[in-house]
C-alpha cells in the first residue's frame, strides 16, 4: 500500500467531522490559515517547546529524539512518566475539568473532573509481563518492544483524559507520541502537554516526549501520517478519520463510532435496571462512546420501566414534546434540506445539560433531573443516530428475540457496545452473538466496562474497528522473541 495519504481521503475526513457535528464541510484553505492564540496556563520559559510545535514534521522529529531519550531511561523511565501524568492530572482535575468544560461547552463538570481523577487506574508497565519458556531445544523469551514515535488523533468529548490515558499507555510501553487533537478541543489539551513535558524534563531530562500540534488542521494530520518517524496511528473518531487513518499505509489502531443499544426483558430488578441506564446515558451528558443511546423494552414490563426511570432521576417528555426537540437535535446540512439529505446531530445540542434540551423540548424540568426519555418507535432518528446528548429513545419490543433484532439493527454494525438487563443466561448469550460487540456488559451501566463499578482495567482508547479492544500497554507493543538453543535444563 501506498505510503502518501490519500488526499480526498483527507478532505472526507473535514465533511464526516463536520457533518456530524451539524455543521457544513469548510474549505480546506480555512483549515491552512485558521490561527488561535496559545493556551497561557503554562508559560513558555526560554525559547523552549514543551512538546509544542506548529509544524508537525519538527513535531515527528522532536518526537523521535525523546523516544531515544525515553529508551535510555528503562522501564524505570517510563513507570516514571506514569506517574507524573497520573498525579498531575489527579492534583489538576478541577482546574483542568472547567478549562475543558470552558472551551468545548459540552458535557458535566462533576464527570469531567472524574475522568481525570480516574485516570490513575489506567495501568502502565506493570501490565507488560514478559512470556517465558523453556524445554529439552533451549529458552525463549517473548518481550513487548516499542514501535518508537506514535501519531495519535484524540476526540472534542474528552481532549484532556484522552490525551492523557494514552500518554500513560503508549510511554508505558516505550513510546513517544505527536498528537493531533480535535480543532474544537485542542487549546486545553496544548495547556496540559506543556504542564506534562515540563514536569517530565524536569524529573527525567527528557524533552518533548508528549508532542501537539498547535493548532491542529488537515494538513497537520496528514504529515504525521506521511512522516517516516511515525510506525502507528492511534485514531479515535468517526468513520471519515477512521478510513483516512486506515488508507495511511501504516498499521493504524482506530476507535469508530457507536451507538450502544439496551434490552430490558423483564427477567431482572427494573429499578437496578433503571438506575444503570440513567448513570450511563447521563454520564458527561452520554459524550460516551460507550454510553447507552437507546433502549428496547418488553412489552409486559414497559410501563413499570418508564416508571423506575422517572423514580431514578429521568424526566418523561410527551410526544410533542419529542418530536419538538428532534426538530431542534437534528439538522441539514447547509443548501440541503429534507428529502435531500440524511439530517446530522446539531452540534450545538451535542452534550449540553437536560435543561437546554428541555427547553428546545418546550417543558421545564425539575432541578436535579439527569436525563430525558420518552417512548418512540424504533426508525426514529433518536434511535438511529449517535446523538451524544441526555435525551434517551424508549422502545417498546414484544419479544426478546424481536428486541434483540431491532437493538442489532440500531448498533449499526459498528461492534462497539451493548447493554442488557436479564437473569436469563439464554437472552444473554443469544444478544451476545447477535450483536458481536466489543463490550457487552450484563446488569450494570455502560461504564462497568471500563472498570467503573465492574471488573477489568480502563482505557480512553476503545480499538472497535480494529479489533485490539480497550487498549493497553500491550496494544502499542510490537512482540519480540528470543530464542537460546540449547540443552539447558538442569532437571
Amino acid at each position: 500500500m501506498s505510503m502518501q495519504v490519500n488526499e480526498t481521503l483527507i478532505r472526507e475526513v473535514v465533511a464526516e467531522v463536520l457533518g456530524r457535528l451539524g455543521q457544513g464541510p469548510a474549505p480546506v484553505s480555512a483549515a491552512k490559515t485558521t490561527a488561535a492564540p496559545a493556551a497561557t496556563s503554562s508559560p513558555r520559559r526560554s525559547g523552549k517547546k514543551y512538546g509544542v510545535f506548529q509544524d508537525a514534521n519538527e513535531a515527528c522529529e522532536a518526537a523521535q529524539a525523546a523516544f531515544e531519550q525515553l529508551s535510555a531511561k528503562g522501564v524505570a523511565g517510563r513507570r516514571k512518566v506514569v506517574e507524573i501524568v497520573k498525579e498531575i492530572c489527579y492534583s489538576r482535575a478541577v482546574e483542568w475539568g472547567k478549562l475543558e468544560l470552558d472551551e468545548t461547552k459540552i458535557g458535566r463538570l462533576d464527570h469531567k473532573i472524574e475522568k481525570l481523577k480516574g485516570l490513575r487506574a489506567v495501568p502502565g508497565v506493570e501490565f507488560l509481563q514478559p512470556n517465558g519458556m523453556s524445554g529439552d531445544h533451549g529458552i525463549t523469551l517473548e518481550e513487548y518492544a516499542p514501535f518508537g514515535v506514535i501519531g495519535a488523533v484524540t476526540p472534542s468529548t474528552h481532549s484532556i483524559p484522552t490525551m492523557a490515558c494514552n500518554i500513560i499507555s503508549m510511554v508505558a510501553a516505550g513510546n513517544a507520541i505527536v498528537f493531533n487533537a480535535h480543532p474544537g478541543a485542542y487549546k486545553c489539551a496544548v495547556t496540559a502537554a506543556r504542564v506534562f513535558n515540563e514536569a517530565i524534563e524536569h524529573e527525567l531530562g527528557i524533552e518533548n516526549l508528549a508532542c501537539i500540534i498547535e493548532p491542529p488542521t488537515l494538513e497537520s494530520f496528514a504529515a504525521i501520517s506521511k512522516n517516516e518517524r511515525v510506525r502507528i496511528l492511534c485514531v479515535t473518531g468517526g468513520p471519515g478519520v477512521v478510513k483516512a487513518a486506515m488508507s495511511s499505509g501504516k498499521r493504524a489502531i482506530c476507535a469508530g463510532p457507536g451507538n450502544p443499544p439496551v434490552l430490558v426483558d423483564g427477567t431482572s430488578c427494573l429499578d437496578r435496571a433503571a438506575a444503570s441506564v440513567v448513570l450511563g446515558a447521563a454520564y458527561d451528558n452520554n459524550l460516551l462512546c460507550i454510553g447507552e443511546k437507546e433502549v428496547f423494552v418488553l412489552e409486559s414490563v414497559f410501563d413499570k420501566f418508564m416508571a423506575a426511570l422517572e423514580k431514578n432521576g429521568g424526566f418523561r417528555l410527551k410526544d410533542s414534546q419529542v418530536e419538538k426537540l428532534a426538530k431542534a437535535a437534528f439538522v441539514f446540512p447547509p443548501g440541503q434540506g429534507a428529502g435531500c439529505a440524511q439530517p446530522v446531530v446539531n452540534r450545538n445540542l451535542i452534550g449540553r445539560n437536560p435543561a437546554v434540551l428541555a427547553q428546545e423540548a418546550g417543558v421545564n424540568i425539575p432541578a436535579g433531573t439527569q436525563l430525558l426519555f420518552a417512548e418512540t418507535h424504533a426508525e426514529h432518528l433518536f434511535v438511529e443516530e449517535e446523538q451524544m446528548m441526555p435525551f434517551l429513545p424508549i422502545v417498546r419490543v414484544k419479544s426478546v428475540e424481536e428486541g434483540i433484532e431491532a437493538a442489532r439493527k440500531a448498533e449499526r454494525g459498528y461492534k462497539h457496545s451493548a447493554m442488557i438487563h436479564s437473569h436469563d443466561v439464554g437472552h444473554m448469550t443469544a444478544m451476545a452473538k447477535a450483536l458481536d460487540t466489543t463490550l457487552f456488559v450484563k446488569n450494570g451501566p455502560c461504564i462497568a466496562g471500563l472498570g467503573n463499578g465492574g471488573e477489568g482495567y480502563s482505557n480512553f482508547s476503545i480499538a472497535t474497528t480494529t479489533g485490539e479492544g480497550i487498549c493497553s500497554p500491550k496494544t502499542f507493543t510490537r512482540v519480540r522473541r528470543c530464542v537460546m538453543v540449547d540443552k539447558l535444563r538442569i532437571f
